[in-house]
């Protein structure tokens, strides 16, 4: 006798198809009931008298089917939207995948009519019931391969639970104990935001987020046990494993740049004392010999004198790259004007601009407040700008410079109408040593301009950031707070900087060492 095979259980609707079939069927239905308006008001026009062949009985359809059609799409639409969050969530909690995103609960709409409560509950169980069981007294081998894999992996994992506590971390993990015992993560993010502040705002507003970071140390540099990591975080939220985070060791890839870094450095301190001498003879010999030299050669003295400023230039700023690792670029503000700051290098820069046949103008408003700064730490930020605006812009082209208030700051923006640069460049431009492939090939330079300039305008408590259009042109800007925003913070640290670098998501925020 022929046994009859049992249908296959694929073949059983699964509940992820519920709400798919469900919203195909509500629309056919919303559609039949439009026509059936449309002919009951068609059967009406006819019954009042009104001629199927008229002009005024089909605009009176074509308005009905007009009007009513779209408004009840969208209220059919805007019903039907709970149930199909609701049915998501429903088809997570079973284990399958959702055919749309999940929904967020804290939308305005759900927290207003009270179905956030019932979304929630639905995360929250199907969260703490995703255990995977095991043979009682018995480990199942994939817990015994994944135990040994976590154990010996060179990538860092950490898991945290709701309340921020590291529930696991295996041994590669960049993790130390406090006074307390407690595992915390020894990382010191340097960009914004920080892990903390993306977490924060993942609690607030997402149910499921990642996020990725690259070049975290745990110490600074010149730390023996100094380590650098590329950082990976998902978050989901009411998890038992809420936040999970991937450190990869990368220190194998980014260290040789420091230990560059300090050779450079210790190059740069010893070639300090000769570039200081030379230019020391340069402004003598031009003194003594101004009344016998001819205009060319008195000229010629002159970019002499540039020359040698922008190699002393080139050395400060590899010196302050050192600082600003380790730290150490503390900085003494003073009441400053920006037009005089401007005007310590107004020669020079103009100088540069003719040397290189472009055109620098300089807006800087009389009545603009003045600013905390360090004077010759903002003219190298400005001067660098200008250079870089005036070598990336082409033969014969314009470089504008202008200053504005924006609140308590002013903001200073260089304008060029070169060559632009591409998405992908920007992201990397402030990064230590970083160079385009095709500024390598066509610029000279070190790399690091760019970096410096961030580490001063930030140790200001400031921001700098840039806009470009690939064959049109690029925007530098920064802004340094105004005097009077900021005089009670420096007046209370010796108008230094540290009160304002403690505030400055630039700077390190949730590590011990973040100060020199």
């Amino acid at each position: 006798m022929a046994v009859k095979p049992k249908a296959s259980a694929s073949t059983e609707p699964q509940i992820r198809d519920y709400w798919k079939r469900y919203h195909r069927s509500s629309m056919i239905i919303t559609v039949l009931m439009q026509i059936v308006i449309t002919l009951v008001i068609g059967l009406a026009l006819i019954v009042g008298g009104e001629s199927p062949d008229s002009f005024v009985f089909w605009l009176a359809i074509i308005a009905t089917l007009a009007a009513t059609a779209l408004l009840n799409f969208l209220i059919v639409d805007f019903l039907l939207t709970p149930l199909r969050d609701l049915c998501m969530a429903i088809t997570s909690a079973a284990g399958q995948k959702p055919t749309d995103a999940l929904a967020n609960p804290n939308t305005p709409r759900y927290t207003r009519n009270g179905f956030k409560g019932l979304l929630q509950y639905l995360y929250d169980h199907a969260a703490a019931n995703d255990t995977s069981a095991t043979p009682q007294g018995s480990e199942s081998t994939e817990s015994r391969l994944l135990e040994a894999a976590l154990r010996e992996t060179k990538a860092g994992v950490v898991i945290m639970d709701a309340s921020g506590k590291v529930q696991y971390a295996n041994k590669a993990a960049p993790v130390l104990k406090d006074a307390n015992g407690e595992q915390k993560l020894d990382l010191m993010f340097e960009t914004a935001p920080d892990l903390q502040a993306w977490l924060a705002d993942c609690r607030k507003n997402a149910v499921h987020a990642e996020m990725s970071w690259v070049r975290v140390p745990n110490r600074l540099v010149g730390d023996e046990e100094r380590r650098i990591f590329n950082i990976s975080a998902n978050y989901e939220k009411s998890s038992p494993a809420e936040v999970v985070i991937i450190a990869y060791d990368a220190t194998s890839i980014f260290q040789p740049e420091d230990d560059e870094l300090d050779f450079i450095s210790f190059a740069a301190h010893e070639l300090r004392g000769p570039i200081t001498v030379i230019r020391g003879y340069l402004d003598v010999l031009e003194m003594e010999l101004d009344e016998y030299l001819a205009p060319d050669q008195k000229e010629l003295f002159k970019r002499l004198v540039v020359s040698a400023n922008r190699l002393s230039s080139y050395i400060n700023n590899i010196l302050n790259t050192s600082k600003y690792d380790r730290r150490h670029l503390k900085v003494h503000l003073a009441e400053e004007s920006l037009g005089n700051i401007y005007n310590t290098i107004k020669d020079d820069m103009e100088l540069r601009a003719q040397s290189q046949r472009r055109l620098l103008s300089v807006t800087i408003p009389d009545d603009l407040p003045t600013i905390a700064a360090d004077r010759s730490s903002l003219s190298e930020v400005i001067s660098n700008l200008i250079d870089n605006a005036l070598k990336y812009s082409n033969d014969g082209g314009s470089v504008a410079m202008k200053a504005e208030q924006e609140g308590d700051f002013i903001k200073v923006s260089i304008t060029d109408n070169g060559i632009g640069m591409p998405a992908n460049v920007i992201g990397n431009l402030f990064h230590k040593f970083y160079r385009s492939h095709r500024s390598r090939e066509t610029v000279a330079g070190t790399g690091i301009g760019l970096y410096i300039c961030k580490a001063i305008v930030e140790s200001h408590g400031g921001k700098i950031g840039v806009t470009s259009t690939e064959g049109s042109g690029s925007t530098f800007s920064f802004t340094i707070p105004t005097y009077s925003s900021v005089a009670a913070k420096l007046q209370a640290n010796d108008h230094t900087n540290a009160g304002l670098i403690n505030s400055n998501t630039g700077w390190i925020k949730n590590h011990s060492k973040y100060m020199g």
